[in-house]
């Protein structure tokens, strides 16, 4: 009777693999390539492995596929116009899939990333901008906002002393009619004037 099949899998091994690797590469150990970049007068030396860089930039699988002999125990690889800080962030990023620099480092991290042909750093550095893009605008809306609701306010007071000039019109009209009851609209019109005494019409 066959027995069905079951998956071994784990989550751990890939994080393991590349601590290990990393290390091995920070000591020097079965390190079988040397990186040396120079930058305006400014050279470093960087080894690594072949394995590691193959796996992660087509530029370096391209090199190592196409080598006709190994001119020592070690392949030398000479870059020139990558910054020895960029480089070296690129070698932490594909030995440990992580990397800190600064926000204005990010555009250098993607065109290093876009010379050595690193997908996975060039989406990285891509979606990087896109937030950094993103909060920018959110910052700015947010002023903009701010700013518009500062102007509100500062124009509702000059509305509200209107609607009290208003109202305080209103009330003085209501206190002080048009037609007061003395006035010519009200007298009779008889023609006979309401202050004469009534007597005086009789003897005439």
């Amino acid at each position: 009777m066959e027995s069905n099949a079951v998956l071994l899998e784990s989550k751990s091994s890939p994080i393991n693999l590349l601590n290990e690797m990393h290390q091995l590469r920070l000591l020097g150990h079965l390190c079988d390539v040397t990186v040396s970049v120079e930058y305006q007068g400014v050279r470093a030396e960087f080894v690594a492995h072949k394995a590691v860089l193959a796996a992660t930039s087509k530029f370096f699988k391209e090199v190592f596929l196409n080598e006709k002999g190994m001119d020592g125990p070690r392949t030398n690889v000479f870059l020139n116009e990558v910054q020895v800080a960029d480089f070296a962030s690129f070698l932490e990023f594909v030995y440990t899939a992580k990397v800190e620099v600064e926000e204005d480092r990010v555009q250098r991290m993607l065109e290093i990333a876009e010379k050595l042909k690193c997908l996975d750093l060039s989406e990285t550095c891509f979606q990087l901008k896109k937030q950094m893009l993103e909060s920018v605008l959110l910052e700015l809306q947010n002023f903009s906002e701010s700013q518009n609701s500062e102007e509100e306010s500062a124009t509702q007071p000059s509305i509200l002393l209107e609607s009290k000039a208003a109202a305080v019109a209103e009330a003085d009209q209501a206190d002080c009619p048009l037609d007061p009851p003395d006035s010519p609209v009200d007298r009779p019109s008889n023609g006979v004037s309401p202050e004469m005494p009534a007597t005086k019409s009789k003897e005439k």
